[in-house]
């Protein structure tokens, strides 16, 4: 893949467009970017206080509902988000998910969602202990970390595209 580097900036950015001209305009038209946007940084929040009440638990041993509640509504964020955005992805790109722009994002996007979603079925069925259920978490977590590094990498991709045609 051939490398560019921008006029504006000097980080190198991957020579294939993030989007074409009718891409970019319709993600600039949609009121699913906003919705993506207010979205990514709320689950981002959540994260962390959850991140936060899962560690107490682990360290201390209290706040064993407070912190299995937040992983619920951090997992019901992540699924509301993943609609979303599968929704966003067909009004740019014409397909729900797995438009190759953001392929491997979509990919491993399920597995974060399939480390969430096992933790859920691990609380309902007392498959694991609370500490069981707790590293599962944070198995999870991490993933998310991941993805959403990948996201604000293309982001950043995207900014940079623009930085560069304007």
């Amino acid at each position: 893949m051939a490398i560019a580097t921008t006029n504006t900036s000097s980080v190198q950015t991957l020579g294939r467009r993030l989007y074409s001209d009718a891409e970019r305009a319709r993600r600039d038209a949609t009121k699913w970017t906003l919705v993506q946007g207010l979205l990514a940084p709320l689950q981002f929040i959540v994260f962390l206080v959850s991140l936060g009440l899962v560690l107490r638990y682990l360290l201390t041993g209290a706040g064993y509902d407070a912190a299995t509640l937040s992983i619920v509504i951090k997992t019901g964020v992540l699924l509301l988000i993943m609609v979303t955005g599968a929704i966003w992805e067909k009004v740019v790109f014409g397909q729900y998910l797995f438009a190759p722009a953001f392929f491997w994002e979509d990919v491993f996007s399920f597995a974060v969602i399939a480390l969430h979603l096992l933790y859920v079925f691990a609380l309902l069925t007392d498959a694991l202990t609370p500490i069981g259920l707790m590293y599962l978490a944070l198995a999870a977590y991490a993933a998310y970390v991941v993805n959403a590094a990948q996201f604000v990498w293309k982001l950043r991709l995207a900014r940079l595209d623009a930085e560069a045609r304007a």
